[in-house]
């Protein structure tokens, strides 16, 4: 009985009444540092996918200007929703988020020449691109597949968006 009274004196002893160290460079909950670092400005605390970019063109194979006409061209729109619900559902829902981001609105947010380059390059995209990275970071690190969509299917994608 005594040796576990000894232990438990000698355990006090051991924990307690030394003075705690101070590290001169933490900073306590509650108290500013002497002199405080300047404060990191935030990017944006928009989500990636709510982000409005419209002068990014991306990187990839689309260098030039995508124009799109006044009108929205119907017969490349129904050609753009084939290739989008043939290539694209498993990840993407319409009108809300899944696995990717919606694609409703986001002619809003991107650029035609952007949309395009992140369809047909996605993994180059996420490589050059700050804003592609950011998404894949928004939707848990899942990378867009490519599905070697083609110039002709993406620019008709584009024109499907249009339509939502």
């Amino acid at each position: 009985m005594k040796s576990l009274a000894a232990v438990a004196i000698l355990t006090l002893v051991a924990c307690g009444g030394k003075e705690e160290k101070k590290n001169d460079n933490a900073i306590q909950i509650g108290q500013s540092p002497a002199t405080e670092a300047p404060a990191k400005e935030e990017v944006s605390d928009v989500p990636p996918s709510n982000r409005v970019d419209l002068t990014n063109k991306g990187v990839g194979p689309i260098t030039g200007t995508v124009t799109l006409g006044a009108e929205i061209d119907q017969a490349m729109a129904a050609k753009g929703k084939e290739v989008f619900n043939a290539n694209c559902t498993a990840c993407h829902k319409v009108d809300k988020k899944f696995i990717g981001p919606a694609p409703k609105g986001i002619l809003e947010r991107r650029t035609p020449e952007w949309i395009m380059n992140m369809i047909m390059d996605p993994e180059g995209m996420v490589k050059n691109d700050p804003l592609a990275r950011d998404l894949l970071m928004e939707f848990n690190g899942s990378p867009m597949a490519n599905q070697n969509i083609t110039e002709e299917e993406a620019r008709q994608m584009v024109e499907y968006f249009r339509t939502l």
